[in-house]
């Protein structure tokens, strides 16, 4: 209690106005110096044995009566002068501790900022690396924890039903045949680094993974559409590196693939940036050709990860869902209502 009557007496600068008394020194001053001059003046112009009042015409009388009170008045004005400069030099005094008081106030606060400046990006960079540490233990996990003997393509070799013997004698193949059906498979690393696109204009391996994939009819097809959703999401400062999605596991993916959707595979829609989701959202009610786009780059990723998931490992997954494309799925799958 103490404490609380302390602090509650503490000084408020400006807002604390100090009670004035209704007497001062100088009143008592003025009224002393008063009382002195009108003592004098009846002891010079009544007691003495030549009195002028007496023999005083009208206007000499005047003249008396000036004489007497002109000096007290001035008193007092000088009395009101004293007293109206000391009230100054008060309130000049409290002015001048409250704009010290505001400038201390200014400068913990500057100091706070810069330390809350100083701390965040540490901070953020702390979150990122262990944001990163656990895509890595998640990849990690799903490589050990699979054990699938998968081809190294990105979808099964084609069969056929016809003897080895009669492919043997055959001289041609049946006409129709694809040009993809004629060479190997693409490679799986390389679909996979070709749906996260190059990191920059030095990443040789990212257009080798690139150029490689292109020549794939399949996978083209999905490297154009994740390329032009990226370009129109891009318009509206959405980019794929600024998104951290919550990545689901393996199996969740396995169950797309499988076809199942909705609240069942709602783990997959991991990007949760507002900002990123209301943008892209006001984009596909309004503009026809984002929200073609769209549509077409989610018809092709779901058919391409169908095919892709038949010979992928759970690493291998694992690392799909955290390319560019994957996260374009998961941000543009959320907004056209997959994963509810």
């Amino acid at each position: 209690m103490k404490d609380d009557t302390e602090s509650q007496s503490t000084p408020l600068g400006i807002y604390d106005k100090p009670q004035q008394p209704k007497i001062t020194a100088i009143e008592w001053i003025a009224v002393g110096l008063s009382f002195i001059w009108l003592l004098g003046a009846v002891i010079f112009f009544l007691i003495l044995p030549s009195n002028p009042v007496e023999q005083a015409d009208g206007v000499a009388f005047l003249m008396t009566l000036f004489a007497v009170f002109m000096p007290i008045a001035m008193i007092w004005v000088a009395a009101t002068a004293a007293r109206s400069s000391r009230v100054m030099r008060e309130e000049s005094a409290r002015l001048q501790a409250a704009i010290d008081a505001m400038r201390r106030t200014y400068v913990l606060q500057a100091q706070g900022a810069q330390a809350a400046q100083g701390v965040e990006p540490s901070v953020t960079k702390k979150l990122d690396e262990i944001a990163a540490a656990t895509r890595k233990t998640e990849t990690a996990l799903a490589t050990f924890s699979t054990s699938r003997d998968r081809e190294d393509g990105i979808r099964k070799a084609p069969t056929t039903d016809a003897p080895a013997e009669d492919l043997t004698d055959q001289g041609t193949l049946a006409l129709g045949t694809p040009a993809e059906e004629l060479s190997p498979p693409l490679a799986r690393a390389d679909f996979i680094q070709a749906l996260n696109f190059p990191e920059n204009a030095e990443d040789a391996e990212g257009f080798a993974a690139l150029r490689k994939a292109l020549r794939d009819r399949q996978a083209a097809h999905l490297i154009q559409a994740s390329q032009d959703v990226l370009t129109l999401l891009s318009q509206d400062g959405i980019y794929m590196d600024d998104l951290r999605p919550d990545l689901a596991r393996p199996e969740i993916w396995r169950r797309f693939a499988s076809g199942e959707r909705g609240k069942a595979i709602a783990a997959l829609g991991g990007v949760r940036d507002r900002s990123s989701l209301a943008l892209a959202a006001g984009r596909m009610k309004q503009d026809a050709i984002f929200r073609d786009a769209a549509h077409h780059f989610l018809r092709r990723f779901d058919k391409s990860f169908v095919e892709f998931e038949e010979t992928a490992t759970d690493a291998d997954i694992a690392a799909l869902s955290d390319t560019r494309t994957a996260r374009a799925f998961m941000l543009l799958g959320r907004v056209a209502g997959i994963f509810d």
